[in-house]
């Protein structure tokens, strides 16, 4: 598989993936780049990665 693009597409990517749940690790994006749902505020703010996780198991996959 390959993905061409022009520019700097990770935090768009990653904050398409929180949109459909889907939580994403190990990147070297900018924590300030990343677009996180407010509502997963609840779920810890100390390690963005593992609430990521916590939120997507507590509201499940937007499709099936």
């Amino acid at each position: 598989h390959c993905v061409l693009t022009y520019g700097h597409v990770g935090a768009d990517l990653i904050s398409l993936a929180s949109l459909l749940r889907i939580p994403v690790y190990m990147h070297n994006v900018d924590s300030e780049k990343v677009f996180r749902p407010s509502a997963w505020n609840a779920f810890g703010t100390a390690d963005l990665e593992s609430a990521d996780f916590r939120a997507c198991a507590n509201y499940g996959p937007l499709y099936r």
